[in-house]
């Protein structure tokens, strides 16, 4: 089996008269975090939608798992899940309910078994029996990773997984990416958050302009530039710092143990 997991080659895509995609190229390796890293409009989704059999690039190839986007689709879908900028949950539905449903429908053995499964993994099992409607903003983001993972797939995509999320909420998220990579899982992470992408990625492609403009592991993209020059300085809190010192357990009733640095 090739260790790459996805592979892109030459994609181009426009709407009308506005070129959004315009000739893309990485490869991404099985087990990894690939973070593609862009300002809005860069065409992130665009490219996400195409990988995921939603759309149809105007030129270009690219497979997932081996399988081509264009000509087998349904083995593509078989071996995704795609997680939107936005929960896709059923909020008059407990945890448990919307895992188990979405068992249901991918016709699983034992739905009620996978769903505290993935309450189990995800830290949620106190909350399975409330409604999601009561969740947290990173709650129910990870309940939605969760649903995305049942049948388990090899290959993941987030696109914006953390827009709307509080500091606190994205370092969840954050903390349950790395756990997908660690199983095995490969996932293509699409974000505008320079730190975001610093923190998860295993390489980070930046799209510029319908273009990858550098794809390479944060070590490779830093020597870009001139190495730093070592001063002393007195380094002060960030904003984040004082914002989950001061929250601390006190801010998360769910989560009583203290919240560890996401790196």
């Amino acid at each position: 089996m090739s260790a790459t997991a996805i592979q892109v080659r030459g994609v181009e895509k426009s709407f009308k008269d506005l070129p959004v995609l315009r000739g893309v190229d990485f490869d991404v390796d099985r087990g990894t975090i690939f973070a593609l890293l862009g300002s809005n409009g860069a065409g992130k989704t665009t490219l996400v939608r195409i990988l995921s059999t939603l759309l149809k690039a105007d030129a270009g190839s690219a497979t997932v798992q081996g399988h081509d986007v264009a000509t087998a689709a349904g083995e593509v879908r078989e071996a995704i899940s795609l997680t939107g900028q936005f929960a896709a949950v059923d909020e008059m539905l407990s945890g448990r309910e919307n895992l188990v449903l979405v068992a249901k429908l991918r016709h699983l053995k034992n739905p009620g078994d996978v769903a505290d499964d993935l309450l189990a993994r995800f830290d949620l099992t106190e909350a399975g029996s409330r409604k999601a409607a009561t969740y947290s903003g990173g709650m129910r983001r990870r309940l939605d990773i969760a649903m995305s993972l049942i049948g388990d797939p090899p290959v993941i995509f987030l696109d914006e997984p953390t827009t709307g999320l509080d500091p606190q909420a994205r370092i969840e998220v954050w903390q349950t990416v790395k756990q997908l990579a660690r199983s095995g899982t490969t996932v293509l992470l699409t974000t505008q958050y320079l730190d975001e992408a610093e923190q998860l990625a295993d390489r980070i492609a930046i799209l510029h302009q319908g273009t990858i403009i550098q794809n390479g592991t944060l070590a490779e993209l830093k020597r870009l530039l001139p190495p730093a020059q070592v001063e002393y300085i007195e380094k002060q809190p960030s904003l984040e710092d004082v914002f989950l010192a001061l929250v601390g357990e006190a801010g998360d009733t769910d989560h009583p143990t203290p919240r560890k640095d996401p790196s």
